[in-house]
């Protein structure tokens, strides 16, 4: 995906879309790390390690039962 920044005031700001916030678990309450090697950007949320395990479990979950999940959808 390509993106342009946005001016915000004085400022210039990245517009996430609401379902790669959705997909990430972020709201505006999230706090976020942010990151450089000197050739890009990297943004991670930061998560206690409840929700960290929580988000673990779940993926998990998900992958196991995939299938039984996408029946249940429908």
């Amino acid at each position: 995906m390509r993106k342009k920044l946005k001016s915000i005031g004085n400022s210039l700001g990245l517009i996430i879309e609401k379902p790669i916030l959705e997909l990430l678990n972020i709201d505006r309450e999230t706090e976020l790390e942010i990151m450089s090697d000197g050739d890009g950007l990297y943004i991670k949320p930061i998560r206690s390690s409840h929700e960290t395990r929580i988000q673990e479990s779940t993926l998990r979950l998900m992958k196991k039962h995939d299938e039984t999940l996408k029946k249940l959808a429908e």
